[in-house]
């Protein structure tokens, strides 16, 4: 939990201020049912590079200097994920309005300027989505439907293009019964079967907050690597410390602390 003991000790030093703003399950295919999306079965869409600028999303254009943050943090999450031969990132936080979603988004997106490289971006969170909203993308039923057995893996996930970046999006619509979910078998089908794609894809999985349910939670154990997210004046030393203890047993690659006075962009520090 290096990174984590590194953070609590900066953000001690920070003021208090308010905001404003491994797969290590089999990679075979479990389920005939959860067969991996392919291009030819997926919706294609072009994203509206304007819409995802209103919406801080700004990691898909390279030439832009707000980007230069999440290239950084794609480059430590990569450099860390390929030594371990991992394919699968969680991103979470220790409570909601961190930025978690925006830092999934953007990092996907840095990744997917990358031409040898495959994304596949998962919403998780079943009770708060906002992959779906935040891409400008409609979703009906997604991550939701396919756990429920009413649609095919392949015709949930979204094939999105935006400048000469692509990558796979599996939104989701919301449920209260996401407790049960999470924690199914189809669950635990549906993560094998998205992560026994090419070696080359990386998978990024949207969580809910680690410290507002059990979902996350829940997850855990069936992820690589975890990205936790934090953000100055939301975010207490103590939550971040209490997220540790349900962490003992899964990596942090790298831990961000948004909204930091003196970062060079609006998004963030990494760690």
């Amino acid at each position: 939990m290096e990174y984590i003991r590194q953070a609590i000790e900066r953000a001690k030093e920070r003021p208090n201020r308010q905001s404003g703003a491994g797969l290590e399950a089999p990679r075979a295919r479990a389920n005939q049912s959860f067969v991996a999306a392919r291009p030819q079965q997926s919706r294609e869409v072009e994203l509206d590079s304007a819409y995802l600028q209103s919406r801080r999303i700004v990691a898909f254009d390279g030439q832009d200097f707000r980007a230069r943050s999440f290239d950084m943090l794609r480059t430590g999450v990569l450099r860390s994920m390929d030594l371990e031969e991992w394919k699968t990132v969680a991103v979470t936080s220790p409570t909601p309005n961190c930025g978690k979603t925006l830092t999934a988004i953007n990092l996907a997106l840095s990744m997917a300027r990358q031409p040898e490289r495959q994304v596949f971006l998962a919403d998780l969170d079943l009770r708060k989505p906002r992959v779906a909203d935040c891409l400008g993308l409609e979703c009906r039923e997604g991550v939701l439907g396919v756990l429920e057995g009413r649609i095919a893996m392949g015709s949930a996930v979204i094939r999105a293009r935006i400048g000469a970046s692509n990558l796979d999006i599996l939104p989701t619509s919301s449920t209260s019964n996401s407790s049960d979910l999470v924690s199914s078998n189809e669950m635990k089908m549906m993560l094998q079967d998205i992560a026994g794609g090419e070696r080359s894809r990386i998978v990024i999985l949207d969580l809910p907050p680690l410290l507002t349910g059990h979902d996350a939670v829940s997850i855990l154990p069936q992820v690589d690597c975890i990205l936790l997210v934090a953000a100055v004046g939301i975010s207490k030393v103590s939550e971040i410390k209490e997220c540790d203890k349900y962490l003992q047993d899964t990596r942090v690659v790298r831990f961000v602390l948004n909204k930091t006075p003196d970062s060079d962009t609006a998004y963030g520090a990494y760690y």
